[in-house]
């Protein structure tokens, strides 16, 4: 759908127009008369919101407005977003009177688009026509929204406007909402403090088991669990009692560090002392994390458990299963578990293909991983960015150029929208072949784009410039970095000294150490590497040794590389290792 002035058109045609043709080759349903309830549930797609919308506008007398409200929430649920908003807009062109309900279908759609801003222009129409503010247009659209958009400070100042102009009342799930967008930005702090000032102010609601249980969550996941005990026992003494998602929660924290014997407490306390079953849920976290430690066995001893205890295995539970096999590079297991998903009526979603075919690409086996990649589309399922990138690594990995570029075609018009992460695969592909007028082409597009907007992919296009020797031009997309408002960091600023190391050009490449420096920037281990190995390709030994001082006294190691370099100069010339004190008094010790 474009718009054209103040005009809306569906594929060129204006949009009363579409309906009147659409309602006239394709009448909806012949029960759609004066009187009769309207069957939302027969709406399955795009077209047929749009002509029953065209029915009900054009009825006598108008549906209520519960029915277009209905009707937007099944399209909103249809994911048909801005359809919602130009239908609303032909509401307001045909005079149709409008509720609290329909707006706040419209800030839901415009948040569910990342258009925040556009979601407040909905609110002066609340005060034009004499509609009071409601919760529900601040509480889950308005600040959820921001939240999305990880605006954080909008919502929060929002938030406070409610509160301190008391434009609506918030309820407990606004304080919910706001603390759950808060936790997941990070602000734990934050989000303590807030249900501090609810447990205290007797004009704040009183925090309930959702509102403790997003707090303890978030300090779970900062690694604060002292915190998030102490507040569990707080509210068992308030009288509020944990339930599963709590425990699930502390569990989650407790097997990322691998502590299971709190894990097994845990458990105990929650099924034995308050009576909890362990969900689905649980035991998958626990599943995660055995499989994360290579613990596999376990974890399958674990399902079997879970499943005596009446618990169903879900497809997240297999897709865990499956992946653990596969970090453990045992991909016939893996594959086993895939079959036992179809033995247990359990369909494979997406991320089931995308496990299995990254685990065959890490194993080179690319026939196996393309036969899962074309099976994809004929199980109905539709490959995303994940299942495209793991492919294209693959390809790159045997050197199937021209098979790259078709899957990259695929992508462009008909797949998924690509992402910085897929665009760093591409380029480091064609820069690791020499196909150094490939990656720039796809470089420069992106840049005109304003598609490139992460120093990471600027040192993927740095690297791979410098190391097919072109330093200029490397050096050239560097000093522009400032100039477009990125600062480098210690990955690019190693990456141009390597480039300068690799031609010789020592005393540049010291001119950039000292720039990282005084620029707040510090060296680490492979910048120093990257130098020292420069010198002793070069045979510049001197140099070497007093970079090797500073080096060691920073707290910094020779790698493999550099120590392979090392040796083999000292066989060749073993009066070098007089040279080098530390290595010299090490070898009379």
């Amino acid at each position: 759908m474009k718009r054209i002035g103040m005009s809306y058109l569906c594929n060129g045609i204006p949009f009363l127009s579409y309906f009147t043709t659409s309602l006239s080759v394709r009448p909806y349903s012949s029960s759609h008369v004066i009187g009769l309830p309207i069957n939302f549930e027969n709406v399955k797609c795009l077209d047929e919101a749009v002509i029953l919308f065209t029915q009900m506008v054009t009825m006598k007398p108008l549906p209520s407005l519960v029915d277009f409200s209905k009707l937007f929430k099944t399209m909103i649920i249809m994911k048909h977003y801005s359809a919602v908003v130009s239908l609303f807009r032909e509401m307001r062109k045909l005079g149709i009177p409008i509720n609290e309900f329909i707006l706040s279908n419209v800030i839901n759609s415009y948040c569910l688009m990342n258009r925040v801003e556009c979601a407040f222009s909905i609110l002066p129409i609340y005060l034009k026509n004499g509609i009071p503010f409601n919760v529900v247009a601040f509480n889950t659209l308005i600040i959820r929204g921001f939240f999305a958009e990880n605006k954080v400070k909008n919502a929060v100042e929002l938030f406070k406007k409610l509160v301190r102009e008391k434009i609506c009342e918030p309820d407990e799930v606004m304080y919910a909402t706001v603390m759950n967008g808060l936790s997941k930005g990070g602000h734990t702090e934050k989000t303590l403090s807030l249900l501090r000032l609810m447990e205290q102010e007797d004009t704040f609601p009183k925090p309930d088991i959702f509102i403790y249980t997003i707090v303890i969550d978030a300090l779970c996941k900062d690694g604060n669990f002292d915190v998030a005990i102490t507040l569990l026992n707080e509210m068992k003494q308030r009288g509020i009692p944990p339930n599963v998602v709590t425990y699930n929660s502390l569990i989650d924290g407790m097997c990322k560090l691998g502590q299971w014997e709190k894990v097994r407490n845990f458990v105990s306390e929650m099924a034995v002392n308050l009576n909890i079953c362990p969900d689905v849920c649980t035991f998958n976290i626990m599943i995660d994390g055995l499989c994360k430690e290579g613990k596999v066995a376990d974890a399958e001893e674990l399902m079997k458990h879970m499943v005596r205890k009446g618990v169903e295995p879900d497809i997240i539970t297999y897709n865990t299963i499956m992946d653990g096999y596969c970090l453990c590079g045992q991909l016939d297991e893996a594959k086993r578990t895939f079959d036992i998903m179809i033995d247990k009526c359990i369909e494979h979603d997406i991320i089931s293909y995308n496990i299995l075919i990254n685990g065959y690409r890490k194993k080179n086996k690319l026939a196996e991983a393309m036969q899962l990649f074309c099976e994809i589309s004929q199980k109905g399922l539709k490959s995303n960015i994940v299942t495209y990138t793991t492919i294209l690594q693959g390809l790159f990995a045997v050197g199937r150029i021209g098979d790259v570029e078709k899957i990259y075609a695929e992508m462009l018009s008909t797949g998924p929208e690509l992402d910085i992460h897929t665009h760093s695969v591409l380029l480091k592909g064609y820069f690791m072949y020499g196909l150094v007028e490939e990656a720039m082409s796809l470089f420069k597009k992106l840049e005109r784009k304003r598609e490139v907007t992460s120093i990471a992919f600027y040192s993927v296009v740095t690297n791979g410039l410098c190391k097919n020797g072109k330093l200029e031009e490397a050096h050239a997309i560097f000093e522009k970095l400032s100039f477009i408002g990125l600062l480098p960091n210690v990955r690019t600023y190693t990456v141009m000294i390597n480039g300068f190391c690799l031609k010789g050009l020592f005393h540049e490449a010291k001119d950039i150490l000292r720039k990282m420096e005084d620029r707040g920037c510090f060296p680490n281990n492979v910048t120093y590497n990257v130098i020292v190995q420069g010198f002793l390709r070069y045979n510049k030994i001197s140099e070497m040794t007093s970079f090797m001082k500073e080096m060691v006294g920073r707290g910094f190691s020779f790698d493999a590389t550099t120590t392979e370099l090392l040796v083999k100069i000292i066989r060749k010339n073993p009066s070098v290792l007089h040279m080098i004190p530390e290595l010299h008094s090490g070898k009379k010790q």
